[in-house]
């Protein structure tokens, strides 16, 4: 295990298996970054929006949140966990689409 692994408490998340059991990829850049490339089958809300639309986030599937660079991605991970859900960041959208 990498230091900074061990320092912050990383772990090896196997995003593939994870999409392969059902996970749902959130996408939460804008509109105009989302039209200009996204993983194949994310969901864009922008993360803005993304507390207004818990309600169409199902709670009973893992969730991957993903961005340009894993800032925003991180916030929403944040959110939707206080929120009571099961979610990794999974960081830069292109960095995630090249792990599943």
């Amino acid at each position: 295990m990498s230091l900074l692994k061990k320092l912050f408490g990383g772990t090896s998340i196997d995003f593939a298996t994870l999409v392969k059991q059902g996970a749902m990829i959130i996408d939460v850049r804008s509109a105009a970054e989302f039209k200009g490339g996204h993983v194949k089958g994310a969901v864009n809300i922008p993360l803005p929006s993304l507390q207004a639309n818990f309600s169409k986030i199902p709670k009973n599937k893992t969730i991957i949140t993903c961005c340009a660079s894993g800032m925003r991605s991180g916030s929403a991970k944040s959110l939707l966990k206080a929120a009571g859900y099961d979610v990794h960041n999974g960081g830069g959208w292109m960095s995630l689409k090249s792990k599943i």
